[in-house]
């Protein structure tokens, strides 16, 4: 028997190596929008922490609308270049065999371990709050004592917290450094480890 009925991922960061695409596209959107620059760290800083507008909205809010409607049309055909971090599609192929993760991302070619995909439009509030995963649990009929969350940020671990889900933070993804998760592991092998 799985240690978890339900496993739920982060995308960026955690099972796709998405920083620099998203980094680029960051850069040419404020750039086309606003004519300027705005440092790679302040940038890093906003990655995981809700939608594109509240996002945007710290950056310029000004112009939201227009940064993200430049950002959509810009990240939309970065991710046809994603690909996922080494060992990820390893562990979510075993995982899938084990029957506890669900569907996900075509462009990293691994869409058949996932069945449900909660995006931020999907719920109106964004990590660090608990909505989106405990939407995805309900799609799931699933409890938060059944699951588990994986992510490479603080505003993941926040979020599987407050969803009182069990909390993964992975340390590949090379823009966050989390600290307060149930469990942090190294490498996408270890999750079997964590997760089985």
């Amino acid at each position: 028997m799985p240690r978890f009925e339900v496993v739920l991922f982060d995308l960026d960061g955690t099972l796709v190596d998405s920083s620099a695409l998203i980094l680029e596209s960051f850069h040419g959107t404020t750039e086309a929008v606003l004519g300027r620059r705005f440092p790679d760290d302040e940038i890093l800083a906003l990655v995981g922490g809700g939608s594109p507008a509240k996002q945007m909205a710290v950056l310029e809010p000004a112009h939201v609308e227009a940064l993200v409607r430049e950002y959509d049309a810009r990240i939309g055909t970065a991710y046809d270049a994603v690909e996922c971090f080494a060992g990820v599609a390893g562990v979510l192929e075993e995982l899938k065999r084990a029957e506890i993760v669900e569907r996900a991302f075509t462009g990293a070619g691994i869409a058949d371990c996932f069945d449900v995909v909660v995006g931020s439009d999907a719920t109106e509030r964004h990590k660090p709050d608990p909505e989106p995963i405990l939407h995805a649990l309900s799609l799931l009929g699933a409890t938060p004592a059944q699951a588990a969350y994986v992510g490479d940020s603080p505003f993941d671990a926040s979020a599987a917290k407050a969803a009182g889900v069990f909390a993964v933070a992975v340390g590949w993804g090379g823009i966050h450094r989390v600290e307060d998760a149930d469990v942090f592991v190294e490498t996408p092998e270890e999750l079997l480890d964590v997760l089985g």
